[in-house]
């Protein structure tokens, strides 16, 4: 098959190119790389296998074009991090619903199946746990920068199922969590390379709040797995699935557990939200998916434990810095 792959130059974009290369597609990559990087596809773009175009996804004409070449469409191009998300709102809201918007009305008119990655942001302030695909969600208020990109990828996820109702187009959305692992990097927020790093240098592992907040990481090769299967799947056509790991940690925890895995002498230093991100900024306190529905449609289990997950990241880190 011939796959285009929005975003193929991120992290999770990348993880999924060199998988659906393995079980040989042919991919074509379309990345502006404002926040993917040419580095993680090293060695696959041949201008045959895969090839690579950079350009966004809000230029129409050239989504049109790309989507009429291919069979199928992953589209992972997004903002991504929480610093990105407050330093630059206009640029998330933007690139995540007008890109959005190019790459369904294209997939519509050629008819190419169409997967969306979302985000267990859209799940907002909800306090009900194990978070489930059809629980309400809860924003905060519009003031607040941080929701801006909760309330896009929600209003993606509400334009990709509607082209499922009025057109029939076979559509799914994964909603992740947290995803991690190699090649990640912690420029926009990003706890687990964040820490590692800071660990590593035996500089001091910073914490955000209290560190009581929690959450759940998924290894990259869990969820692109998840991705491709999903994609395959006729009964996942339609619908919104949670795709992670429910093996919480509170972030205190985390950096105590890579303090230990990488036998580092760094402090634990907590910086209040005020500090990192500007006064008023809203958090969720846990962050937990139910996966009974991804179990459900496509067997899916997450076969790596948090320990595996954070020593993977380490040897990884550790090369880069070698």
């Amino acid at each position: 098959m011939n796959i285009l792959v929005t975003g193929g130059s991120g992290f999770i974009g990348s993880h999924l190119c060199r998988l659906l290369l393995s079980q040989g597609h042919d991919v074509l990559v379309l990345d502006d790389l404002s926040t993917g990087r040419y580095e993680n596809l090293e060695g696959l773009e041949d201008g045959r296998r895969l090839r690579l175009i950079v350009d966004s996804v809000n230029n129409a004409a050239l989504v049109d074009q790309c989507v009429r070449e291919v069979d199928c469409v992953y589209h992972l191009a997004s903002a991504v991090g929480v610093r990105l998300i407050i330093d630059q709102p206009v640029r998330t809201i933007e690139s995540i619903v007008g890109g959005t918007e190019n790459v369904l009305k294209s997939c519509s008119r050629y008819r190419r199946p169409f997967l969306l990655t979302s985000t267990s942001e859209v799940y907002g302030k909800g306090s009900k746990v194990p978070f489930c695909e059809d629980d309400d969600t809860v924003m905060g208020p519009t003031s607040k920068r941080r929701w801006s990109y909760a309330c896009a990828k929600g209003l993606d996820e509400f334009l990709a199922l509607a082209y499922w109702v009025e057109a029939r187009l076979p559509v799914v959305i994964a909603r992740l969590f947290n995803t991690v692992g190699p090649r990640q990097t912690g420029q926009y927020g990003m706890v687990v390379p964040a820490f590692v790093r800071q660990a590593l240098r035996g500089e001091p592992i910073t914490v955000f709040g209290d560190g009581q907040q929690s959450r759940c990481f998924a290894h990259v090769e869990d969820v692109v797995g998840a991705l491709v299967r999903l994609q395959d799947s006729p009964a996942a056509r339609g619908h919104v699935v949670n795709i992670g790991n429910n093996e919480e940690i509170s972030i205190e925890g985390l950096a105590k557990r890579v303090k230990e895995l990488t036998a580092s002498a760094s402090e634990i230093r907590y910086i209040p939200y005020a500090e990192a991100y500007g006064e008023g900024f809203d958090d969720m306190q846990r962050r937990v998916p139910s996966l009974e529905r991804a179990g459900a449609l496509i067997g899916y289990r997450p076969a790596r434990s948090l320990d595996a997950i954070l020593r993977d990241v380490i040897e990884y880190e550790k090369g880069v810095m070698s």
